[in-house]
């Protein structure tokens, strides 16, 4: 792969937080690693017989930053562009749309929306650390979400988006690794 970009490295000891966050971060530069030096036709190709694109991961996962860090943790409207989306035209407008996109443009979605996901985050954790209660409730009923889970849930959306882009690049271009 070529112009890999650096990946945060977990520390071996560290408080709950730090290595909660540290573990998000290494899945987020492991998802740039999977994604670099790709064309736009590159980021667009499916792995028959999915439709799954690693662009749209990219954008996917964008969203899901958005909707855990914005839409669930502090009830604000989602971030910029998943607000202005008409998803009952398309639920998976995150996964299609990124087909449009050139590899510039949804690279700087997904940084940009990953930095924003940062501030609120931060700003979530100086209240209460981890014990901070999201505004949203859990659909099903059962209450609201600690920012713990948020997080946990987070690294876990990306350990199994990875696990799909790990398939995908290979597929692309036969690159395989980390």
């Amino acid at each position: 792969m070529t112009g890999i970009p650096d990946r945060t490295e977990p520390p071996l000891r560290a408080d709950e937080t730090r290595t909660l966050r540290a573990f998000l971060d290494y899945h987020r530069d492991t998802l740039r690693r999977k994604t670099s030096g790709l064309t736009a036709d590159q980021l667009r190709t499916p792995l028959p017989p999915s439709d799954m694109t690693l662009g749209g991961l990219l954008k996917h996962l964008a969203y899901v930053e958005s909707h855990w860090c914005s839409v669930v943790l502090t009830g604000a409207p989602a971030l910029a562009p998943f607000d202005t989306v008409d998803w009952s035209a398309d639920p998976d407008w995150d996964w299609h749309s990124a087909a449009d996109d050139s590899p510039a443009a949804v690279r700087e979605l997904y940084d940009t929306t990953v930095a924003a996901a940062d501030r609120l985050l931060d700003a979530a954790l100086a209240v209460a650390g981890p014990e901070q209660l999201s505004a949203r409730e859990d659909r099903h009923g059962g209450g609201r979400f600690s920012l713990r889970w948020i997080l946990v849930h987070l690294v876990e959306e990306y350990a199994r988006h990875n696990g799909h882009a790990d398939l995908l690049r290979e597929a692309v271009d036969g690159s395989t690794g980390e």
